[in-house]
């Protein structure tokens, strides 16, 4: 057995020990969902708006706040973003001071005030989240951007050429409440409330610029709003409700709105909007539902999680604990596998508008998580449910109902989304907010397709002999960039684009000697690090190219080295040198363990996943055993 095997094989069973031990009873794991501080800020501003000091909390998340500010004052969304982030360095000040312990003089807070004023002011923030906080908390005026949508877009049927159903998911849970505080130009202040007047060069919120197309997308809105029949006021007044109606119709059994901390912040400043009482039950769950998600990180920092991420983590740790070798026997797989089973959706969602006559049957990210499935983790539940369907007629009707489901979410271009099917109207990438060409609209991804056709492939049976797979062969061959990468939404971002293609493509029944799969190949291997690792710059969304990190990450570095098990007949050097640096990085902590490799919205909002450092070096460990074995890995 060659050395490359041996550390492969105690590297194996070193990960499964320690993924056995992390297990909950009741078979789920439950890393940290880690995403900046952003979260933390909102809450400690909402917990104050309402009154509730809840000190213990507050008092913790300013430490973990604080404890994130950089030398030249400023606060990052990650290691190398250049300049630091305004948005970011805001809400950071802005909550310090409101928990009440910090000062304005005291140094760390004069460092952050001296650069945010370097940087423009409250008036040059450019995440919507920021926006919508501080203009419900009275700081900014509501920007054109959101007061000039009208409420009676929720009233437009979905046959309008834009109608509120033509957003995201994502984008709808946080707009109709920012929409419902524009329309009623709501703010709300306590004694306590700090006065941020001082970092603005005038009161004016300073976001008022609109890009030339937000313009053509209003005049289709209003269109649509004339046609409307009935009084203006009687009109308007349904409209509210409508709003009302649909942030309380999603309200998750945790009290959250869809599972987010981030629009459910945003839906109770709304409900007082609409003037519910403080202490209102909706309000008090809301906050309860809040809290349960923080998480104690392993050097005593505790944060709040947008959406914890139990069902991936869950669904992704048991598929990987199987490729290393565990039957479905072990108790660990069974547990787990019983724990997804009981998460199946069984509700229709919004999804359902696009796809009406599909049963439920897919999976979500977030335990709470009950009426907003995604493709990602559908996929990932039922490829550890794939060997169970061959068990009895309840596993199977359970994996009927979840492959129906995926394979019904295909758009008609082709390519998967995450939630909905069909939301890529272009009018809508005019909203004139920061990112929203991801954040408003719900288009067919790298990365999902891929990912959707490695499911299909592998564990479905179906190749591109079936027509939805061969559409979605086609959708990722075309969508290929010309250095031969491929573009990911939902991870940082080349890397994983083109891993998630070139496994699905192969998957798929596409030859190893394609010529995408070697355009494929070609790239990642000139883009190996030094010391045989790979490394991503999360500043690759925005660039919208390539962006070397200049360091190795390991769920990067297992990515990459996944794809290229996937497409090589035979292991090479590179292969090999790869193989080891990924060995050796699981056995580091530092800041390239930490690096977030997850994305949720560019240049806003990104994740470290705890579980990352297992998942992926365990699957590539695992893949390149089960492929190569004794007779390769020299």
């Amino acid at each position: 057995m060659s050395q490359t095997l041996t550390n492969i094989e105690r590297e194996i069973a070193r990960l499964t020990a320690d993924l056995l031990r992390q297990q909950r009873q009741d078979g789920a794991w439950e890393f940290c969902f880690e995403n900046g501080t952003t979260i933390d800020a909102h809450v400690i501003i909402l917990l104050r708006s309402l009154d509730m000091d809840d000190e213990k909390l507050i008092r913790q998340l300013h430490d973990r706040i604080l404890a994130a500010q950089q030398p030249e004052g400023c606060w990052k969304l990650f290691r190398d973003e250049d300049g630091g982030n305004l948005s970011a360095s805001i809400e950071a000040y802005y909550a310090l001071l409101y928990s009440g312990y910090s000062r304005q003089s005291d140094e760390a807070m004069e460092r952050a005030r001296r650069y945010i004023q370097s940087k423009g002011g409250l008036g040059q923030a450019t995440s919507l989240l920021t926006i919508g906080i501080l203009a419900a908390t009275g700081q900014t005026k509501w920007p054109l951007a959101i007061s000039s949508i009208p409420l009676e877009l929720l009233l437009l049927p979905p046959s309008f050429p834009i109608s509120f159903f033509d957003f995201s998911g994502y984008a709808r849970v946080h707009l109709a409440p920012m929409m419902i505080m524009a329309d009623r130009r709501f703010s709300v202040q306590t004694e306590r409330t700090p006065d941020l007047s001082g970092l603005n060069k005038s009161r004016t919120d300073g976001n008022d610029e609109l890009p030339r197309g937000f313009g053509e997308m209003m005049d289709q809105i209003e269109a649509g709003v004339k046609r409307l029949i009935g009084l203006p006021g009687h009109i308007h007044e349904v409209a509210t409700r409508r709003a009302e109606t649909f942030m309380l119709d999603r309200i998750e059994p945790d009290g959250t709105l869809y599972t987010y901390a981030s629009c459910t912040i945003l839906m109770i400043f709304s409900l007082l909007a609409l003037g519910y009482n403080k202490e209102h039950p909706v309000i008090r769950r809301a906050v309860q539902g809040l809290k349960a998600k923080q998480y104690r990180l392993e050097d005593g920092e505790l944060t709040i999680q947008n959406s914890p991420s139990t069902i991936w983590d869950t669904s992704l740790l048991t598929y990987a604990l199987q490729t290393s070798g565990l039957e479905d026997n072990h108790p660990s797989i069974r547990l787990a596998a019983d724990y997804l089973y009981g998460k199946q959706h069984d509700k229709f969602g919004d999804w359902s508008i696009r796809n009406p006559n599909t049963p439920p049957g897919g999976w979500g990210f977030s335990e709470p998580n009950t009426i907003f499935p995604d493709v990602d983790d559908s996929t990932a539940a039922l490829r550890v449910l794939a060997s169970f369907s061959r068990t009895g007629p309840t596993w199977l009707e359970s994996w009927n109902r979840g492959l129906h489901w995926v394979l019904t979410m295909q758009n008609k271009d082709g390519g998967w989304p995450a939630f909905e099917k069909d939301t890529g109207n272009p009018l809508l990438t005019w909203l004139a907010i920061d990112g929203a060409k991801s954040a408003a609209i719900d288009p067919s991804e790298a990365d999902l397709t891929g990912r959707a056709l490695e499911y299909l492939g592998n564990f479905a049976g179906l190749n591109a002999r079936y027509a939805g797979v061969k559409r979605g062969t086609e959708w990722l061959l075309h969508h290929q960039e010309k250095d031969g990468s491929w573009y990911g939404r939902w991870g940082v971002c080349y890397i994983y684009g083109t891993w998630a293609a070139l496994t699905g493509l192969v998957a798929a029944g596409i030859p190893a000697g394609h010529e995408a799969v070697q355009k494929g190949v070609k790239w990642l291997l000139s883009i190996q690090n030094e010391d045989g690792g790979w490394g991503e710059s999360c500043a690759s969304d925005r660039l919208l190219r390539y962006v070397p990190l200049g360091a190795s990450t390991p769920s990067q570095t297992a990515w990459a080295l996944d794809a290229l098990i996937a497409a090589l007949p035979h292991p090479t050097a590179e292969l090999n040198k790869g193989m080891n640096r990924l060995i050796a990085s699981l056995r580091e902590d530092d800041w390239k363990t930490a690096y977030p490799t997850g994305a949720g919205l560019p240049g806003n909002f990104y994740i470290h996943y705890h579980s990352y450092r297992y998942i992926w070096p365990l699957l590539a460990l695992s893949h390149y055993r089960r492929k190569f074995g004794v007779a390769h890995s020299g």
